[in-house]
């Protein structure tokens, strides 16, 4: 196992898009692991540099990088070398750091889960205290800090083009899953060679939801271990925590979200404990739990998790 840094920069960051095209700015080997930093925030969305820590190659980025807007700026894509059409690329999440002490909250008219309610633009500039881990939100409450990043990918299929870093789809991208923490693990389903990772979208702490259409949004240093899973197939994005299994579906309805996790939940339990399908529809009727994971994207998201101990119990 080998250990990288991949800093951000006007050379190893992507704004906006995922496209099978991009050439990848490190190659590693399955089992390696990689410390990525992370930037996040158009020019508008920085605050006075005298009062808060800014990462210099923001600047750098916002100069130099070509753009597709609204998006995210990512850094990637990582090729992991043997990676082929139809593998699985496992992530584990070993860390999760703040690499500044402020973060970003918008809201837009005509976006988010209300877009018709709120008439006026909101950008709010948000202190984070590293050390106590919370962000300090205008009216005075301390909120407790769980950081992860919105945005986890694979590149997509060559047919795709560029696409638009804004909706989750097949390869990952911007799940916006709030569980994805140190420990938990992501899987993908890869669609290029080398499969080229990207990740990005920094949140300080989200709602399930989120409803505004932002999270505190943030820049992040996350460290990775990459596993090339030769013995996997998925259609779409799986994840696992310490305690629970989750299986993960996008969609603009929200209803065909419940529908294809659910689905791929029972698949996920035939697979683990050799149930029926009967019975895996029971047990999930009985024990899993459906949670909106956001509402915002365009494709909306839902996942379904189950603990691991009644799994296997």
């Amino acid at each position: 196992m080998t250990h990288h840094h991949l800093h951000s920069s006007p050379e190893t960051c992507h704004w906006g898009f995922f496209e099978a095209r991009l050439k990848p700015v490190l190659t590693i080997e399955s089992g390696d692991e990689v410390t990525v930093d992370t930037i996040s925030g158009g020019p508008e969305m920085v605050p006075d540099r005298s009062k808060f820590h800014v990462p210099p190659e923001l600047f750098d980025v916002h100069a130099r990088n070509e753009r597709m807007l609204p998006g995210h700026i990512l850094t990637g894509p990582i090729a992991v070398n043997g990676a082929a059409i139809g593998d699985v690329l496992e992530i584990h999440i070993l860390d999760v750091k703040l690499r500044q002490d402020w973060g970003w909250n918008l809201i837009k008219p005509l976006a988010g889960t209300l877009p018709d309610d709120f008439l006026e633009t909101r950008l709010l500039n948000i202190p984070l205290d590293l050390k106590r881990m919370v962000g300090r939100l205008p009216w005075g409450l301390d909120l407790p800090l769980k950081p992860f990043f919105g945005v986890m990918g694979v590149a997509p299929p060559p047919a795709w083009g560029r696409i638009s870093s804004l909706i989750p789809r097949a390869m990952g991208g911007n799940l916006d899953n709030k569980e994805l923490i140190p420990g938990a693990t992501l899987y993908l389903p890869v669609f290029v060679p080398d499969a080229l990772f990207s990740c990005g979208d920094g949140h300080g702490v989200q709602g399930d939801g989120e409803v505004c259409v932002t999270a505190i949004e943030t820049a992040l240093q996350g460290r990775f271990r990459f596993t090339l899973r030769k013995d996997m197939r998925l259609d779409g994005p799986r994840a696992e925590t310490p305690t629970h299994y989750m299986t993960m579906a996008v969609d603009p309805d929200l209803d065909q979200c419940a529908v294809r996790a659910l689905r791929d939940m029972i698949a996920l339990l035939v697979e683990k404990r050799n149930l029926s399908r009967e019975d895996a529809y029971t047990l999930c009727s009985l024990a899993a739990d459906l949670r909106v994971t956001q509402t915002v994207n365009g494709s909306k998201g839902i996942h379904c998790m189950i603990e691991k101990a009644i799994v296997h119990g």
